[in-house]
């Protein structure tokens, strides 16, 4: 009996001993720890800040695109600090790792469809085809931009609708802005009689083209003729205009032109007689 006191109260204090050596190496290790991530937290949030700033300075760069680069930095300190971390607890970092980057594949084949519209999303904000309240036309859609994201863009239809593209639609298909320039074209064709004179029915439209305020004179408005037929002679006005008088102006012009050239003078009322 004694002998087993004996063994007990050794063997008590062995754990005791061992217990005790571990509590002072692992609470080391988990200081240690904690001290890391604090720091790591810190550096990341520095790194973060500071790429967004430099991003934001760069001309091109959208405000979306610096945020998202910027958040890849700092999640990929934490994530290196996070594998830092458990290499101190004796984990094996490698084949953390090795498990990380085939998820990584995994997730990536997963979400091919995404990947490729946040592609299309950041060359879209790099290379800006078109901006936020600029109208487009693509084979896919046509519209106003609302919003330009990551994974999709947004825009308001002529009719009032909302429409909402994926990036990967507008990115590998030829793209019309009505919006990027500033001056834009209109070619006004109006029909005279053949026997009507050609000159006279010129100066009419140029003079059309110098009443309308809208209507740029550098480059100066051009007349031509477009077409001969036995119905009659196609002459066409050429002339600049504002793009965001466009649609107002030609309307205009079609008016203009349709009182002139289409609507028969008003013979004089006779005298009533006295």
């Amino acid at each position: 009996m004694e002998q087993q006191a004996t063994d007990v109260i050794i063997a008590t204090r062995t754990a005791l001993s061992q217990a005790s050596a571990l509590a002072v190496q692992y609470s080391f290790s988990v200081l240690g720890a904690v001290i890391l991530l604090f720091v790591g937290w810190i550096i990341s949030r520095l790194l973060h800040n500071w790429a967004y700033s430099g991003l934001s300075r760069v001309r091109g760069i959208d405000e979306t695109l610096a945020r998202f680069f910027s958040n890849i930095v700092r999640y990929a300190v934490l994530l290196l600090v996070f594998i830092t971390v458990l290499g101190q607890f004796g984990v094996q970092t490698a084949s953390i790792i090795a498990t990380l980057g085939a998820a990584g594949l995994a997730i990536g084949l997963a979400l091919q469809g995404t990947l490729q519209n946040i592609a299309a999303g950041i060359m879209l904000l790099v290379l800006r085809p078109f901006r936020v309240g600029e109208s487009i036309e693509t084979p896919a859609v046509t519209g106003t931009v609302t919003e330009i994201g990551l994974f999709a863009t947004e825009l308001r239809t002529a009719d009032g609708l909302y429409r909402l593209a994926p990036n990967s639609t507008l990115w590998n298909v030829p793209v019309t802005n009505y919006s990027r320039e500033r001056l834009r074209r209109h070619d006004l064709t109006v029909i005279i009689g053949n026997h009507e004179d050609i000159d006279a029915a010129q100066a009419a439209l140029l003079d059309l083209a110098k009443g309308n305020p809208a209507i740029e004179q550098t480059p100066a408005p051009s007349t031509f003729i477009a077409d001969l037929s036995k119905d009659g002679t196609s002459l066409t006005l050429r002339y600049w205009v504002g793009t965001a008088k466009w649609w107002a102006t030609t309307r205009d012009m079609l008016r203009a032109a349709k009182r002139v050239f289409y609507l028969p003078e008003q013979p004089a009322e006779d005298p009533a007689p006295s």
